[in-house]
């Protein structure tokens, strides 16, 4: 099973791709946004996933059709755009919380002295504070 990363990533590199702006929507919509849930997004994200997924199933199907294909073919190419482009940042938003995170634990590891895989590191006299500043500001 996919991560929620794996499958904002897929949703990103569909839209990535050649073919009609509409196409690669309904793409990243069912084989990558389809298969995601709210509650398995951060916070941060969550908002903009939503507005995503009711803008893309919106419309009624006709026979044969689900409610993305109908959404998605009474769009104009500018809306499908700014729907694409919503979808991207999210990614980057997902990316740059990763980051924080990242950034949070490892000034956490290097105030406490330890690093990952339970080796000590030697306290340093200055340099944490200067990286839980920069931590502080991203």
């Amino acid at each position: 099973m996919s991560t929620t990363w794996e499958q904002l990533e897929g949703a990103a590199l569909s839209l990535a791709r050649s073919g009609s702006i509409k196409e690669r929507l309904t793409d990243a919509y069912r084989n990558h946004l389809a298969l995601l849930s709210a509650d398995d997004l951060p916070e941060v994200v969550r908002e903009e996933f939503c507005g995503i997924h009711d803008a893309l199933t919106r419309e009624r199907p006709l026979r044969g059709e689900d409610a993305v294909r109908a959404t998605v073919r009474k769009m104009s190419n500018r809306e499908a755009t700014e729907i694409a482009c919503s979808v991207v940042r999210m990614f980057a938003a997902l990316a740059r919380e990763a980051v924080r995170e990242s950034s949070a634990a490892l000034t956490e590891q290097l105030l406490n002295g330890s690093a990952a895989g339970g080796a000590r590191l030697k306290p340093l006299k200055s340099v944490p504070q200067v990286v839980a500043l920069y931590a502080a500001e991203a």
